[in-house]
């Protein structure tokens, strides 16, 4: 986490802020189709619009919630085009080397959580200073914090944040003759991701033809990750990625999975693991906030009630995102004009409502409840308050400069050695080894 001093790497961060529904929350965000992005010409075919352009690196839930369409008719001289990039890991390179040239942007640019350090400390002067442009206390304090430079230039504004849960299909539950209540299933693997594994050796017992108990090690691993106090760098920015307490934890439960029969072996995000959610072929996934509308619309309608929510075994957090628009802008004006509506408390309660993306704005607490049809869809689980209890104990993490590409190593490569090729743990972290070694220039 940004700018935000800790006394300790262990200290637990509470957010009184959130203390109206009992949360702290941190970051989270999603991931839908394919895309890329384009620059705004300012023109809309000749009909005298201003076509603003916002890329994202997944399902925001902006369309899905139906505000590009209100926000045009609010302004009818505005049009109003998304370009989605599936995955962080592909959207953020290509940004930055479109930042770096200045072109080649879009109007608006989503930044990720592990994304949000190197733009910050690398690419301000290439964005907007927001806080000069809104009252910022309409967000959490720690997250203004994380898109803040030293000098006190806000590059962002605050969308979502992502408390964690576990998402299951209760119906292949049911088949494999484990627990099927929610409350009762949270109890079984509480306090302990390898209870979790436990778990998923049982169901693998008498797993329903086809199916595996969870998606991929990845996905335990991110989480089991995101609920420890630290993650690859000191809060000074010391790289600490390979002697870390918390890596090795989550690596070794992540490794357990990956070398047994429990895992779908799937890369998280690429087409396979959307035809996995459709075609039932796992029966859990590790599943903050942000996910909850990913997966009603890739199970689709088939899934519909055969889904629920629990809680995860410890409180953890995956992701986040900010809005920000580059100085390349060629309708900078009427960019942040949008970033600052789509990221305003009215519409992240109208997002939470379509998809469960947790607000990162607190006057929106309040009264935040998911659409009927997302609760029917998840068994009518009480996902605003196991989001919520999530975050109450969400450790503080510091997220460095190279965040993600030494994320992307551990989980694409190391665990995925060991998972899809056969390699040994040993094996999977040497590779990854290497890689981060590359990335870091050592």
């Amino acid at each position: 986490m940004r700018a935000r001093t800790r006394t300790g790497r262990r200290k637990v961060v509470v957010l009184a802020a959130v203390a109206s529904l009992g949360a702290g929350l941190l970051a989270g965000c999603a991931e839908d189709s394919g895309g890329g992005s384009s620059n705004s010409d300012g023109g809309d075919g000749g009909s005298g619009k201003t076509t603003l352009s916002i890329g994202t690196f997944g399902v925001f839930g902006y369309k899905q919630a139906g505000l590009y369409d209100e926000y045009m008719k609010l302004n009818p001289d505005v049009s109003i085009k998304e370009n989605v990039t599936t995955r962080t890991d592909v959207y953020w390179p290509k940004t930055l080397t479109r930042l770096q040239a200045g072109a080649g942007t879009d109007d608006i640019q989503a930044i990720e959580i592990m994304n949000v350090t190197e733009a910050v400390e690398t690419q301000a002067d290439k964005f907007v200073d927001l806080g000069k442009e809104v009252d910022k206390s309409q967000w959490l304090d720690w997250k203004n914090a994380q898109a803040t430079t030293k000098d006190g230039k806000q590059i962002g504004l605050g969308t979502d944040v992502g408390p964690m849960a576990i998402c299951y299909r209760k119906d292949l539950f049911e088949k494999a003759g484990l627990e099927t209540d929610r409350t009762k299933l949270a109890e079984q693997w509480k306090g302990d991701w390898g209870k979790y594994v436990d778990l998923g050796k049982q169901y693998m017992e008498k797993a329903p033809r086809g199916t595996k108990f969870v998606d991929s090690a990845s996905s335990v691993y991110n989480a089991a990750l995101g609920g420890e106090p630290e993650r690859y760098y000191e809060t000074d920015g010391t790289v600490i990625w390979d002697k870390s307490d918390s890596v090795k934890k989550a690596w070794d439960v992540a490794m357990e999975v990956a070398t047994s029969d429990m895992s779908a072996k799937l890369k998280q995000f690429d087409k396979p693991w959307d035809q996995g959610y459709s075609n039932g072929t796992f029966a859990t996934v590790a599943c903050p906030a942000w996910m909850i509308g990913y997966i009603q619309e890739k199970s689709g309608a088939s899934g519909k009630g055969k889904w629920d929510v629990a809680a995860a075994p410890t409180a953890a957090n995956w992701g986040g995102a900010f809005l920000g628009v580059p100085t390349a802008s060629k309708n900078q004006k009427e960019a942040v004009k949008l970033a600052k509506w789509l990221t305003a408390p009215e519409q992240q309660a109208k997002v939470f409502a379509k998809q469960a993306s947790f607000p990162s704005t607190p006057s929106a607490y309040a009264d935040l409840k998911p659409a009927a049809a997302t609760s029917a869809y998840f068994s009518n689980a009480p996902i605003t308050e196991i989001f919520s209890k999530s975050a109450e104990t969400i450790p503080s993490q510091y997220f460095g400069i190279k965040d993600q590409p030494i994320n992307t190593a551990l989980t694409d490569i190391g665990i995925l050695q060991v998972e899809q090729k056969g390699k040994s743990p040993e094996e999977g972290w040497d590779a990854a080894t290497k890689e981060i070694k590359d990335v870091l220039g050592q």
